[in-house]
């Protein structure tokens, strides 16, 4: 795990690397100033000259400065290294969830990818700093310091033998009770912000139908999880200040008691009070360097559980990827289905789509038509390879969806979605997305053919008008022409319409369906619709029902031969009958 995250550390490897260096100089001259010190505080006992005085004070503030310096060059070295090696880890991760697929991302939600993005890079974010400062520096401190203890102290420096382990068992036994805790948290945690972005995203409905308080005690009851996780695993946690604190002053008064006690029986000669005082100091320095070892192994025990959540996306591979010897070239926009069913997972009991077979020719105009779950998107989301057929061929230009490069073959193919989206930006800047090269012209051209140009230009900004994020300061109906605009720029050899004009009147869609027999004759359309008049004058209509073709013809051959499409027509146009 932490192999595959390292490669994100990429150009912030040299100060990763130095801020441990200056780390470990700081500690050497933090350990010599109490050796330093206790010289001089038998030198006074001895009864030196100020001159000596001065000389140890000088030697003492050179080395504090030189300790200062390093511990300045370590926390900017270390903060360089960690902020630097998140922004990798988050970089790495957005291209890695670029390339997914649609089934790709079927495996993650939203809010978890989220959490994972934000909340858990920050974990690994501070552990990283922890370990490449402080997981440096706390070891070496106490070895630099037990050494020396034993160098001042002699016997009496054997109580950090017994201290030591001690506070390592009750270490362990902390993070092992708090580690599964921080395991689920996280989960609690996508909980969390699934409630959140569920709200933002639908809060006009919420607002609608006045479920405001319902929305706060569902947020309430994912938070306050989340509260009760973390409240257990601080508990167990907050062992380990006490602990230490404990090992501290006990550690302190055994050093007082038996070391004055030495002092006074030899007065002196085995131990005086400058190796007292540097053996306090040691003491310290020990047991500080322990607490810093044991919030090291805390928050890496935080870490742990992000890591591999981290490196759950880094490691997903799309399950959708080029032939070795991929086609550049779409020949013409023919679409056909040879016994094509289709699941959305391999978990999954139903087939969405089922014996699929169907011909399409370039620039024919087909509209489909069936109920609620009838897998209408499911069939045209296979034809630019956002899934791959489970059984069965998808040919585009006579070649299989699967020789083409991605890239190319959904640079031909357009798809407008009902609920299609907009990013902030103006609309100018949300257009280019067909075509990055578009120009202004072009713009005007797609919009007019996309019946979105007269209102634009009613607004005050023009085509420079800026677009909210998510397209809320336009309607529903102005949102799906712009779409329909932007998907026209790419100039495509297959426009697929996925109920893309449901939010428009109909003599609008009227105008849009005429502007595309006129100006993209050679471009297929397929047009997925609820009402019958966006699709009867197509040169056929599919009709579909529970994932299966059940009839295909003419509005004229479909209302002879298909039940089922004349009581849609007849319910549609509410007069009983045939018009």
């Amino acid at each position: 795990m932490w192999k595959i995250l390292i490669k994100s550390i990429r150009e912030f490897k040299k100060p990763s690397i130095l801020a441990p260096v200056f780390v470990s100089m700081e500690v050497v001259i933090e350990c010599i100033i109490p050796f330093i010190t206790a010289h001089l505080v038998n030198q006074i006992k001895a009864g030196c000259g100020i001159n000596v005085i001065l000389q140890y004070g000088l030697l003492l503030l050179v080395m504090a400065s030189f300790s200062l310096t390093f511990g300045r060059l370590a926390g900017t070295a270390c903060a360089t290294a960690a902020s630097g090696f998140a922004r990798n880890l988050r970089k790495d991760m957005f291209y890695s969830i670029q390339s997914f697929s649609f089934e790709n991302i079927d495996r993650f939600s939203s809010s978890s990818l989220v959490t994972r993005l934000t909340t858990d890079v920050s974990n690994v974010q501070n552990a990283y700093m922890m370990i490449i400062r402080t997981a440096i520096r706390s070891p070496l401190m106490l070895v630099f310091a037990i050494v020396m203890a034993f160098i001042m102290g002699g016997r009496l420096a054997l109580i950090f033998v017994v201290v030591i382990p001690f506070l390592a068992v009750g270490l362990y036994l902390i993070i092992r009770k708090a580690f599964p805790i921080f395991k689920r948290v996280f989960r609690k945690y996508d909980a969390l912000n699934g409630s959140i972005q569920e709200n933002i995203q639908g809060i006009r409905v919420v607002k609608s139908f006045v479920r405001e308080e319902y929305e706060k005690q569902k947020f309430e009851k994912a938070a306050e999880d989340v509260r009760t996780e973390f409240t257990r695993a601080e508990r167990i946690i907050a062992f380990n200040n006490p602990m230490m604190q404990f090992c501290l002053y006990v550690n302190m008064v055994f050093i007082l008691t038996f070391g004055s006690y030495t002092i006074i029986t030899t007065q002196g000669l085995n131990f005086n009070v400058g190796q007292l005082s540097s053996l306090m100091v040691y003491s310290f320095q020990t047991l500080m360097s322990l607490m810093m070892l044991s919030m090291v192994f805390v928050l890496i025990t935080i870490a742990d559980e992000s890591s591999h959540r981290i490196v759950e996306v880094l490691q997903e591979k799309s399950t959708l990827t080029n032939p070795k010897s991929p086609v550049f070239e779409v020949k013409d926009g023919s679409v056909d289905f040879s016994g094509v069913s289709f699941r959305y997972s391999r978990k999954a009991e139903f087939m969405a789509l089922q014996n699929i077979d169907l011909h399409i020719n370039s620039g024919e105009t087909i509209g489909i038509l069936g109920g609620t779950g009838s897998s209408k998107t499911s069939l045209v989301q296979l034809i630019p390879r956002l899934y791959d057929a489970t059984e069965g061929l998808v040919k585009v230009g006579g070649l299989e969806v699967g020789a083409y490069d991605i890239e190319t073959l959904r640079n031909q193919v357009s798809v407008v979605l009902q609920n299609n989206i907009l990013f902030s930006g103006t609309i100018k800047e949300n257009l280019r997305w067909g075509n990055p090269q578009a120009t202004d012209e072009q713009l005007q051209e797609a919009c007019k053919l996309a019946q979105a140009d007269d209102f634009i230009s009613r607004f005050p900004d023009g085509y420079d008008t800026y677009i909210e994020q998510g397209g809320t300061n336009v309607s529903g109906g102005q949102k799906q022409r712009l779409c329909i605009a932007r998907a026209l720029l790419k100039k495509p050899k297959i426009l697929i319409m996925d109920d893309s004009t449901s939010a428009v009147d109909t003599q609008t869609d009227a105008k849009i369906r005429k502007a595309f027999r006129e100006y993209i004759p050679e471009t297929t359309k397929i047009i997925i619709a609820q009402r019958i008049a966006s699709i009867q004058d197509a040169d056929r209509i599919v009709l579909m029902d529970k994932g299966r073709i059940v009839a295909v013809g003419t509005h004229e051959e479909l209302l002879e031969t298909s039940e089922i499409y004349r009581e849609v027509y007849d319910s549609q146009n509410k007069a009983g009958g045939r018009q």
